[in-house]
């Protein structure tokens, strides 16, 4: 499969999944736009997409490129010239989709700036606007018509010598976005960049983020995504790690496993493992820590566990792979257990 970068960043090849956001506030506002790039980058963001729907956004590029380090991605659509000044400012890819900015000779403009500054292009294919006809044409298969649409926008760039290209392929739907990627990954050898779009708020926005880019990661199809939330964008990457990690390509995490309470429970565990949760959210180690109601599903059900504890009558134990080590009062359970992953964490016994 081919390989593109975005500055510092490859997508595709043999590289690992990479987590993209996009800033919400006028990029013409460039305080505003720097800090929040910051505090995305600092979540754990590797590529930052900001809106470029103006010459004044474009000419912004230039004071953002110069006051941070995330790649950056303009987000253009239909004006070619603002995609020739975002490239001229120093922006490392460009999301246009060559179709839909006019004759054919923008298109070369864009994809001979873009390759001789070695950017590549990002084809955004959204279920929600299809060139007209084409899902009739398609039988009305709407994941078949998104790959066709791609496939006309990737005709375009080719005739003009350009081959440097990331896909998306995305719907608000879930299971057409699921039978769109998949189909692509057929179709194509370009990056693929994952994303269910207006997936809603937080909660549901999640929800169908979890299940579509996690059903295609799980089948080895992605190479960048993206949590579209009705939200700040730091939440965004924040639900991006916790897909990644569920499926042990997130890096080394802490992974919490904790179960969800029954009538034999006699501790308060659900602040507790809120709390143990927060705490190793951005410990950078590989471990596994269990925090169970009772010693019914505790050391043993969780015995794979580096190390963990399962609750008792006003206490816990604690255990270390399933052999428990000694009691905890209820009020020091967290500190407690704190205190051992942290030693794990700068020992070798993991």
């Amino acid at each position: 499969m081919k390989f593109v970068k975005a500055g510092n960043v490859q997508i595709g090849g043999n590289a690992p999944v990479s987590i993209q956001s996009m800033t919400n506030v006028p990029a013409e506002e460039t305080a505003r736009t720097i800090h929040q790039i910051h505090r995305l980058e600092q979540a754990g963001c590797q590529i930052v997409r900001i809106a470029v729907p103006s010459e004044e956004s474009a000419r912004a590029i230039e004071k953002i490129k110069s006051e941070t380090s995330v790649p950056l991605v303009a987000d253009i659509h239909f004006d070619y010239r603002l995609a020739l000044m975002a490239i001229e400012r120093g922006i490392d890819k460009v999301r246009i989709n060559p179709g839909n900015i006019g004759d054919e000779d923008r298109a070369r403009a864009v994809a001979a700036a873009a390759k001789a500054k070695g950017i590549p292009i990002r084809i955004g294919v959204n279920g929600g606007s299809l060139e007209n006809g084409l899902l009739e044409s398609c039988g009305g298969d709407l994941a078949r018509a998104m790959v066709e649409s791609a496939r006309g926008h990737i005709e375009i760039l080719n005739r003009c010598d350009f081959d440097d290209i990331v896909l998306s392929m995305k719907s608000s739907d879930v299971k057409t976005t699921i039978k769109a990627y998949r189909l692509a990954r057929q179709t194509f050898s370009y990056p693929l960049h994952l994303g269910v779009t207006e997936a809603g708020t937080t909660e549901m926005g999640i929800v169908k983020s979890a299940i579509g880019i996690g059903s295609l990661l799980a089948d080895g199809i992605g190479d960048t995504i993206r949590v579209s939330l009705t939200d700040d964008p730091v939440n965004e990457v924040i639900a991006a790690r916790r897909i990644l990690r569920s499926l042990s390509i997130g890096g080394d995490c802490v992974e919490v496993i904790s179960c969800p309470t029954c009538g034999r429970t006699k501790i308060d565990l659900i602040p507790i493992a809120n709390a143990v949760s927060r705490a190793v959210e951005s410990l950078p180690v590989k471990l596994k820590v269990a925090v169970m109601g009772c010693v019914v599903n505790g050391p043993g059900e969780a015995r794979d566990a580096d190390i963990g504890i399962a609750g008792g009558d006003g206490c816990a134990v604690l255990f270390k792979k399933g052999q428990i080590i000694r009691k905890i009062p209820e009020h020091q359970i967290v500190e407690a257990l704190l205190d051992e992953i942290h030693k794990l964490a700068a020992s070798n016994e993991i």
